[in-house]
């Protein structure tokens, strides 16, 4: 369920028009630039780009780079660009800092087959070289098998599970993820081949035999990226809803919120199910998710953020 809301008929041209008006003068208009985008679908923007560069002969998206600055751009930015080429760039920005592959883990795993496809169509177009080209290059080990693994998979999307091999692969995952005294390189082909339903199968498993969640305890201060990867793949696979709870979660409450996590949380998921993910925000701290943001983030930025919430500051 999404938060955006948006008018079922606009037109690009006013639009393109106004947001011209709003970058002349002495001063940006911040508060257009928020009312119509803010309020536009993927569809929408996509046709407001095209007019605005058939009559100004400019590209929109460096315009408003140029016309505004921080948090507040970089979420426009993000927003105003196709998912799949916005999840390109949150991918490319992932691995060239060598410092967030979970980003890399929430586009494989979240992602339709289908999606993932357009993303690493849109990654290539872009950079000129592949996602697994780029991921390989700057990984090694077992988080390079788990990575490249996620990002080519084309998993089956139906409802059919063997029981049988939740069994024996529950028991694959506990040696390995556990007891480290199996092969990881198992429990990386069952994480990167088998279908959401047969995994979830499969970690429900897990549960009766042994009473606890197989992402229970599996990462700690001491772990290594290929352990918080594997983490990030367990949890996104098994409730994708909860996973990024907690990613807004952690955001909010580190001393100095983590925009970046906020911003690729928020405007990924406002035209898909953040109103889902707003309400099991709520249900784990008490607080509506809109508060929250309001509370740690400030002016045309928080403005922003709220607006694809569906809610007005």
């Amino acid at each position: 369920m999404a938060t955006l809301i948006a008018p079922s008929n606009h037109s690009a041209q006013e639009d393109a028009e106004a947001l011209r008006k709003a970058f002349e003068g002495w001063g940006t208009d911040e508060n257009l630039i928020i009312t119509i985008l803010g309020h536009r679908t993927v569809h929408q923007r996509q046709q407001i780009r095209r007019v605005y560069e058939e009559i100004y002969q400019e590209d929109l998206v460096k315009r408003l780079e140029s016309e505004i600055k921080g948090d507040f751009e970089k979420a426009v930015y993000r927003w105003i660009l196709e998912p799949a080429d916005r999840d390109a760039v949150l991918a490319n920005v992932a691995i060239k800092s060598g410092k967030n592959y979970n980003v890399i883990v929430e586009i494989a795993t979240i992602s339709s087959p289908e999606e993932l496809l357009l993303v690493r169509r849109a990654y290539l177009n872009r950079y000129k070289h592949s996602l697994e080209e780029d991921l390989a290059a700057h990984t090694t080990g077992h988080i390079r098998q788990l990575l490249v693994g996620l990002v080519t998979s084309f998993r089956y999307v139906g409802d059919e599970i063997n029981p049988k091999l939740a069994q024996s692969e529950a028991e694959i995952l506990h040696d390995a993820v556990k007891e480290k005294k199996g092969s990881y390189e198992e429990a990386i082909r069952v994480l990167t081949t088998r279908s959401k339903t047969q995994l979830i199968a499969t970690f429900n498993r897990y549960r009766e035999i042994h009473g606890t969640s197989i992402s229970k305890k599996l990462v700690d201060e001491g772990s290594n990226d290929f352990e918080k990867a594997l983490y990030t793949t367990i949890r996104s696979i098994n409730d994708h809803f909860k996973y990024y709870e907690k990613v807004v979660r952690n955001a909010i409450k580190k001393v100095g919120t983590d925009e970046d996590a906020v911003t690729r949380v928020i405007v990924s998921r406002a035209e898909k199910d953040l109103k889902i993910i707003s309400e099991v925000y709520y249900k784990r701290n008490s607080v509506n998710l809109e508060h929250a943001i309001a509370k740690e983030t400030s002016g045309d930025y928080k403005k922003f953020l709220l607006t694809l919430l569906g809610k007005e500051d």
